[in-house]
């Protein structure tokens, strides 16, 4: 059963899932870098200094906070900002994965399209080949002709 264990655990896919993982959670981290500290202060400076990260609305009279944290300590709130933020990191994930699967694509239709290349013949091949080829062409023989004679 270990020895079983063992040959799943080490497939190719199995391996190639685990990479996949890993630079999934790191192309995570980037992401939300990118829409925290890029995307979110050009959309708040277009928008007049508004800060998507902290606008909710309170769903019960004692959330009396102005940031997201503390209100959610006191009760139920409606983060709408932090849903805000969360489809725009949703919005450049699919794109990026758009353009990196077209990208793919292009690259496998050019494989595709390509030629299939033509079996190299070795050089002592080539030689035998065209030898033959003259010496057929210098004595066509026809029935009932005597090689060499010409009769």
């Amino acid at each position: 059963m270990l020895k079983e264990f063992r040959e799943f655990a080490l497939k190719g896919n199995m391996v190639d899932l685990a990479i996949g993982i890993i630079i999934g959670a790191a192309f995570s981290g980037l992401v939300n870098s990118i829409v925290a500290d890029l995307f979110m202060p050009l959309i708040g400076l277009v928008t007049g200094g508004v800060d998507f990260t902290n606008k909710f609305l309170a769903l019960s009279s004692s959330v009396t906070a102005t940031s997201l944290a503390q209100a959610r300590e006191q009760g139920p709130v409606l983060a709408y900002g932090n849903f805000i933020t969360l489809s725009i990191n949703f919005i450049i994930v699919a794109f990026v994965l758009f353009l990196i699967v077209k990208g793919m694509n292009r690259l496998k239709r050019q494989e595709e399209q390509k030629p299939a290349e033509e079996k190299k013949v070795p050089r002592e091949e080539e030689l035998l080949e065209e030898i033959r080829d003259l010496l057929a062409s210098r004595e066509r023989v026809r029935p009932g002709q005597v090689p060499g004679t010409g009769l």
